[in-house]
């Protein structure tokens, strides 16, 4: 069998992403179906062995799936307990009452920023989302306009803050320092976020006419329980951020403690995403259920309900990576590296290039920027490059871009906020992409002011 030529590899994925497009978009098949056809299309073109080619797929399914799975299911779960017990209403409020109902999306924007610096920007999301569902509906506004600001600040912690996990990554490759890189990350962060946010979210919420009924943001904001008084904010706030705070304490466990102790490895078990969901979600058992007068059955009820409108989300998000997996195996991933190496860029520009397009090839932005981050540290080492801060920023900036059908924030965005294929790529994916060029376009700013 003649082996596929790089560029032959390039156009097949090429031709693969505008089939799910066009796929999705035009001829409204189902996602998952679309994704998983495509997938096994690519690998056959790409001349993959048959036998190997739904191993490679499953492999990148599960993978994905045994994160997020898990961080959707508890994240929802949390989510459901703030909604019934009145706990998203009582943030709406108090944010609302604090900005204005005219400034809800910058409310919005604030605790994104704020929430998002250790959090995978799924588990991000999902804490979040019952509160904008709130804010929207108290506010009497579109979803957009206050979704939109919350997932722009998710996504620049994301890709730029450390301890953000990607960025953490990334500074240890490029030989950065975690203080320096924060700093410069909120200099070139705020403004991003503001301009991709609440600025972004005024100009298309008005341009994209949503259904009028969203069926998931019902289950948050329609509350089948009797009226009753609702939690204070402190304690509302308290359970929303306790995961963040004990992430945080994994992140900072080798700073905290001496590393190899009990004492390390209790943070570090304490601070991983899912035992921190799990441990939050069981506290509002107690601070938003029990203690607000819902019995055991309630809460049972809560939580079991809440999961079916998960389950399209979780597949959506699986069969994304099963895709990645398929691009990793096919060695498209390996020729879209190959060609940049070609051209001898400035470590900067390289760095977010490289990213740019790892992000567009498997729809990770983790993957795109610690990828990324691995190729140029060696070249920006070896020509002596004094700003290994900026690297970091370059690069986050980079996996950002251009988020589409391959990413499994795509589909979240998609879902949660009810909108169609084509409305997702004129907010989210433009969205990303502003955040990506903004950011670069800071960081090339602060480089040389440095």
């Amino acid at each position: 069998m003649t082996p596929v030529l790089g560029s032959q590899l390039l156009l097949y994925a090429a031709i693969a992403i505008i089939a799910l497009v066009v796929l999705i978009a035009r001829y409204r098949i189902n996602p998952f179906i679309v994704l998983t056809v495509v997938s096994i299309g690519l690998a056959l073109a790409a001349q993959m062995p048959a036998k190997d080619i739904m191993a490679a797929y499953e492999t990148g399914v599960g993978k994905t799936l045994g994160h997020i799975a898990l961080v959707v299911a508890l994240g929802t779960m949390l989510g459901k307990m703030m909604a019934e017990s009145g706990g998203a209403e009582r943030i709406a409020l108090t944010l609302i009452d604090k900005f204005g109902e005219k400034n809800a999306h910058w409310a919005m924007v604030c605790i994104a920023f704020v929430c998002g610096l250790p959090l995978f920007f799924e588990v991000g999301f999902v804490l979040l989302i019952p509160i904008a569902f709130t804010v929207a509906k108290r506010a009497g506004v579109s979803m957009l306009l206050v979704g939109l600001p919350m997932v722009a600040g998710l996504s620049v912690v994301h890709g730029l803050v450390p301890p953000h996990p990607a960025a953490m990554l990334a500074v240890g490759e490029y030989g950065a320092q975690v203080g320096k890189t924060v700093f410069y990350a909120i200099i070139v962060g705020v403004p991003t976020a503001i301009i991709a946010g609440p600025l972004f979210a005024k100009f298309i919420a008005p341009r994209i006419q949503l259904p009028a009924e969203n069926p998931i943001a019902l289950q948050f904001t329609e509350r089948e329980a009797a009226p009753r008084e609702l939690p204070g904010f402190g304690i509302t706030i308290f359970t929303i951020l306790l995961p963040v705070f004990l992430m945080l304490l994994g992140g900072w466990a080798n700073v905290l403690t001496e590393k190899g102790s009990a004492m390390n490895g209790l943070l570090q078990f304490i601070g991983n995403s899912v035992i921190a969901l799990l441990l939050a979600t069981l506290v509002s058992f107690w601070t938003l259920g029990l203690a607000r007068g819902f019995s055991r059955d309630d809460i049972l009820k809560f939580t079991n309900e809440c999961l079916a409108p998960t389950a399209a989300i979780t597949l959506l998000v699986g069969a994304g990576g099963g895709l990645n997996r398929i691009l990793i195996e096919t060695g498209v991933t390996k020729e879209i590296i190959a060609l940049s190496a070609e051209f001898q860029l400035s470590p900067l520009l390289l760095g977010w290039l490289l990213a740019v397009l790892m992000r567009v090839a498997t729809g990770s932005a983790t993957v795109a920027m610690t990828t990324a981050a691995g190729i140029v540290a060696p070249i920006a080492m070896a020509s002596g490059y004094p700003h290994p801060e900026l690297l970091v920023l370059a690069t986050g900036a980079g996996s950002l871009i251009l988020s589409h059908v391959n990413d499994g924030g795509f589909w979240l965005v998609k879902e949660y906020f009810n909108m169609t294929v084509v409305q997702t790529l004129k907010t989210w994916t433009v969205l990303e992409t502003l955040i990506s060029v903004v950011a670069f376009v800071l960081t090339l700013g602060l480089a040389q002011v440095l």
